[in-house]
């Protein structure tokens, strides 16, 4: 595909949302003469600030960061190629986990839920978090302070 092709498909990905470089790279690699074509239009889009893994990390936290945990989501900004400082930072960035968890909690299970001293109930509640990417300890944190505001 001639560049010019190649520079309108990548513009149009890019206006639907948001893509990490290594996305882009994915999706365009087959359309792409040659890999130092794609590598070119990359690194062109990167300059006019089109395309940047950090404004995907913070985008993405912001959207996901509602219902998940620190853990969860910083794995799949690394799956999506996203460099380990970058994840860091927009994780910071953004709003506390226990903050984030306590919310998911409350919304799954209420503000006062039935049975939260019962062990079986407490381990459901401990798996539903863990499941959305929470730390163990921010799972303890929260918990701990409910079974206290009892």
């Amino acid at each position: 595909m001639l560049l010019k092709g190649l520079r309108e498909r990548a513009l149009g990905l890019l206006t639907r949302r948001e893509h990490t470089r290594k996305e882009l790279a994915g999706k365009l690699l087959s359309l792409a003469e040659s890999p130092e074509q794609l590598d070119a239009l990359l690194d062109e889009l990167t300059s006019r600030h089109l395309l940047s893994d950090a404004r995907y990390a913070e985008t993405r936290v912001k959207s996901r960061g509602i219902r998940l945990g620190d853990a969860r989501l910083a794995y799949e900004l690394r799956s999506r190629g996203v460099a380990d400082e970058l994840v860091s930072a927009s994780l910071a960035a953004g709003e506390d986990e226990l903050t984030r968890a306590r919310r998911v909690w409350q919304k799954r299970f209420g503000s006062n839920p039935h049975g939260a001293d019962d062990t079986t109930e407490r381990a459901r509640q401990m798996r539903f978090l863990a499941a959305r990417g929470f730390s163990a300890e921010t799972i303890r944190r929260l918990l701990r302070a409910t079974v206290e505001d009892d």
